[in-house]
């Protein structure tokens, strides 16, 4: 198993990505349901208050999502409804995630995107916010916002809540439902961190660009990520 491989040479699981929840990907990739992959203490960032600087090198055509991520307090279970699963959250952020492909111009299919570590290749998680506390009123909020990402200021792409299985707190107890009939992977357990898909399409990034991102309708919020030149 990649886990295995993967913690035998030093990397501690903190967590897993969701992919593919927006469902008008699915044709393209010959999808027809999310997929999931481990994310590790290597990968996972918190982004610096006013936005961090990083590298792209060493990463295969790499492009950037941004996303709700959710960190656990306990762990859910599959019988959960939407109220009951909300309960089992800690934290909320908004976050940028870099994937990447082992397959040249993106040219693969689902399977393949699993082989491939869920193309992941880093995380950087802006502010937490506290969830437990005010449960009701996020997941009213995360049902129904909106966001803007934006290209060295100008607009990129735009994303509502919906694309991903229709808003992230799905997409987490999708996620629940798949790991209860997986027989060689755990469930998810409290500490864990969960993202849920990308909120726009996953776009080209390359060195020098400044992406940012502006969410109406949801007390989070933008986050900003510099793509450092190779020069510097």
């Amino acid at each position: 198993m990649i886990r295995d491989a993967r913690e035998k040479r030093g990397e501690k699981p903190v967590g897993r990505k969701i992919g593919f929840t927006n469902r008008a990907s699915w044709p393209r990739f010959r999808a027809s349901a999310p997929m999931w992959g481990y994310m590790y203490a290597t990968t996972v960032h918190d982004l610096a208050p006013t936005g961090s600087r990083v590298s792209l090198v060493g990463l295969p055509e790499p492009r950037i999502e941004p996303e709700i991520v959710f960190g656990l307090a306990s762990a859910p279970r599959p019988d959960m409804e939407e109220p009951s699963l909300a309960r089992c959250i800690d934290w909320v952020a908004h976050r940028f995630e870099i994937v990447q492909s082992l397959y040249r111009d993106w040219d693969c299919f689902a399977p393949d995107a699993v082989v491939a570590f869920g193309m992941h290749a880093a995380s950087w998680i802006g502010p937490r916010q506290a969830f437990a506390p005010t449960a009701d009123r996020w997941t009213r909020e995360l049902a129904a916002f909106e966001i803007n990402l934006n290209r060295n200021g100008e607009h990129a792409d735009r994303g509502v809540a919906a694309n991903v299985l229709d808003a992230p707190l799905s997409a987490l107890r999708a996620l629940v439902g798949v790991l209860a009939a997986d027989p060689h992977n755990p469930p998810l357990a409290a500490g864990e961190i969960v993202t849920t898909g990308s909120l726009t399409r996953a776009l080209p990034i390359a060195e020098g660009e400044i992406w940012t991102t502006e969410l109406k309708g949801v007390a989070l919020d933008g986050i900003s990520l510099e793509l450092a030149p190779r020069w510097r």
